[in-house]
């Protein structure tokens, strides 16, 4: 049966994406947690979007810093007891008006644990399976030319530096390779919270050696750790 398509206007267009929990340093040396899905990867750099007056992207930005540390399905109580907390005091307006409360413990309430990074000082999650120590390489208003939306979001693109993945979740004999038959990313799709199922198929693109996308970002982020 072919598609009927019709036109919609869908107040949000988040089609499923992954869940990230964002740690950052505060001001006052307490760690800061936030979960978000508005993510995309090219190699060894991400793109995140944010809201301007978020705690983690002031966080972000004063730092030079972050982690990402990636939500699995296991983790999506965690989740979503942070969903409508934020580190900001006083509240921003716009999170007021969406039942948000300022909450100072992110781990506490969220009942994860923080450990140290290793380059970076941004906190990591113990209990997320992928944990991404990153840099801010740049910042970018979004929606700039509009007058209602200048300065309310900002895309920053961060550069991964150290990389920690559960080896329960890589090949087996292969440290430098995920299983996707392993890992369940949770996936937020219209504001609900999804994991991914079986593999449908084979893809052509698999076929095709993961070394061969190897970004000089890796060699990089050795160098500057070695140093």
């Amino acid at each position: 049966m072919s598609p009927m398509h019709i036109k919609s206007e869908p107040s949000i267009l988040y089609f499923g994406t992954p869940v990230v929990l964002i740690g950052t340093l505060n001001k006052d040396a307490t760690y800061n947690l936030a979960p978000m899905s508005s993510i995309f990867w090219l190699g060894w750099r991400a793109m995140l979007g944010l809201s301007s007056r978020s705690q983690t992207t002031k966080n972000m930005i004063r730092t030079g810093e972050c982690v990402l540390n990636l939500a699995s399905v296991d983790e999506v109580a965690a989740v979503d007891r942070l969903a409508l907390t934020t580190g900001s005091n006083p509240v921003p307006e716009s999170k007021i008006e969406k039942g948000y409360r300022y909450e100072p413990d992110k781990f506490g309430i969220a009942q994860l644990t923080p450990i140290e990074s290793e380059s970076v000082v941004a906190p990591r999650v113990k209990e997320c399976r992928v944990q991404l120590e990153a840099v801010v390489e740049t910042t970018n208003p979004i929606a700039d030319q509009d007058v209602k939306l200048r300065g309310n979001l900002v895309c920053i693109e961060v550069r991964i530096k150290r990389v920690h993945i559960d080896e329960s979740i890589l090949m087996y004999q292969d440290q430098n390779k995920v299983d996707p038959d392993k890992w369940r990313p949770l996936i937020m799709s219209f504001q609900e919270f999804y994991g991914l199922g079986s593999r449908l198929q084979t893809s052509a693109l698999a076929r095709i050696p993961e070394y061969k996308y190897r970004s000089p970002d890796i060699g990089r982020a050795r160098m500057e750790t070695n140093n």
